[in-house]
């Protein structure tokens, strides 16, 4: 019989501490063991103060102590209840000091067996092979989207979170509700002929689907496949803004642009808006002073041209034509007279020499002499005249180049009064007074329903 010691039977097997076998242990299961989808049941759940939950998660064949930190636990969108059937995302984690191991739960979702997960991986793996979500299918949004489609509960807070935003920032487009069912008994299909009628009506830039949170069987709709085909079939761009920020559907990978919200969705439409109208106030403001400038010198040019309007206006031009015509034909009259004076007082000089000398050969000089200054006094009659004649007709081309006529003709009006009078300045209108505008081919009768008067001028109506 031997007399071997138990601990000699075991000389071959390492010895080492607590601490260092625990450490073994949480090397080997952290190492080995991947993050993976946990199905079970919430038991033993505690929520300490700090924030962080402390629960188990069991089936009828084991359970898993598991823990969610307060970062995490904050962000689910629904309380965790005892009992309550969830699907949990994480990793296996040892606690040493107590030789522990759990799960720490990184993500987590109530869940009907792990069944519509399995579902979306399915359809997610399968619509992602045929590229349906794809970056080079994703289409760019417009700039400026003012007339915009969504496709949502028209009950739904989503559909208000969305509109508030919109209304909050201004937002200065044209929004067209298409209500659907967003969960339930035929919601997905509701949902796919909604996206799809609104490309077949055309005419919308941008197209949203928008529904609150909630558990994965109540964003379901927005997994079915039919959904993510008409999403990416879509010749609309599309803003998927389905749930809070950790849930996601396959509507959202089929859509342009996801948005963690549908408050995020509005908030990417008005974006854009509100910056192009704040650099379009900016331009307004801009031509604004630019015109008051270009006004601001075009009215004191007008004002140069007033003034000398009125030194080469029709009626001062006609004035000034009349009293040099008259002062010509004057002049005419005074030149003729005094010539034929001279000439008579020539000739009565000339017969009182006849009569002093021989008759015969004064008279023969004479009549010579009387030819001579005949001739001559025709001559300078006619130069005269024509002279004068001359002068008269550029005096006459002249007034009728400033006549009332050859000025209408030019594109001017005439304005006189009920009793024919010409107006001279607009304080002689009144204002529903009548008036009469003669143009070049023919008159216009007016009414005075405003009268404006010109800066420095007084009066008006």
């Amino acid at each position: 019989m031997s007399t071997n010691k138990l601990e000699d039977m075991f000389d071959d097997v390492p010895r080492v501490s607590v601490s260092k076998y625990t450490a073994a242990i949480k090397k080997t299961l952290e190492g080995r063991i991947p993050p993976a989808w946990v199905i079970g049941e919430i038991s033993n759940l505690r929520s300490q103060s700090s924030g962080h939950l402390y629960f188990s998660l069991k089936d009828p064949g084991a359970q898993v102590p598991a823990v969610m930190f307060r970062g995490q636990a904050s962000r689910l969108g629904f309380i965790p209840k005892e009992g309550m059937q969830v699907l949990a995302f994480g990793e296996i984690s040892v606690y040493e000091p107590h030789g522990k191991y759990q799960l720490v739960v990184r993500e987590m979702q109530e869940s009907g067996e792990g069944r519509l997960f399995k579902e979306f991986e399915r359809l997610k793996r399968k619509l992602a092979e045929e590229g349906l979500f794809d970056s080079e299918r994703k289409k760019p949004l417009p700039l400026l989207p003012l007339k915009v489609a969504i496709v949502t509960s028209p009950t739904g807070a989503a559909l208000q979170d969305f509109i508030r935003i919109l209304k909050r920032r201004n937002w200065g487009g044209c929004l067209h509700v298409f209500p659907v069912k967003v969960q339930g008994s035929g919601s997905s299909q509701e949902i796919e002929n909604a996206i799809r009628f609104v490309n077949e009506l055309g005419g919308y830039e941008l197209l949203v689907i928008a529904r609150g949170g909630g558990s994965i069987e109540d964003l379901w709709a927005f997994n079915e496949e039919r959904v993510a085909r008409a999403v990416s079939d879509s010749s609309i761009p599309v803003i998927s803004g389905v749930g809070h920020e950790i849930d996601f559907t396959l509507g959202d990978f089929a859509a342009d642009v996801r948005a963690e919200t549908p408050s995020a969705a509005a908030e990417i439409i008005s974006s854009a808006y509100i910056e192009t109208m704040d650099r379009l106030e900016v331009a307004r403001h801009g031509l604004h002073d630019s015109l008051v400038d270009v006004l601001a010198e075009h009215r004191r040019e007008l004002e140069r041209l007033g003034r000398a309007l009125k030194s080469v206006s029709p009626i001062s031009a006609l004035e000034r034509a009349f009293l040099r015509l008259d002062e010509l034909n004057t002049r005419f009259g005074s030149a003729f007279r005094s010539a034929v004076y001279d000439r008579r007082n020539d000739l009565r000089g000339l017969e009182r020499r006849l009569r002093d000398q021989d008759v015969a050969n004064r008279i023969s000089r004479l009549r010579e002499r009387l030819d001579r200054v005949g001739r001559r006094l025709d001559r300078s009659l006619v130069e005269r005249v024509v002279s004068l004649r001359s002068r008269l007709d550029v005096a006459g081309a002249t007034l009728r180049a400033i006549s009332p006529e050859a000025t209408l003709k030019r594109g001017y009006a005439i304005l006189r009064d009920e009793s024919g009078a010409p107006l001279g300045s607009a304080s002689d209108a009144k204002k529903g007074s009548k008036i009469a505008a003669t143009l070049r081919d023919g008159r216009l009768a007016l009414s005075v329903d405003e009268v404006e008067l010109d800066q420095g001028e007084s009066g008006g109506n």
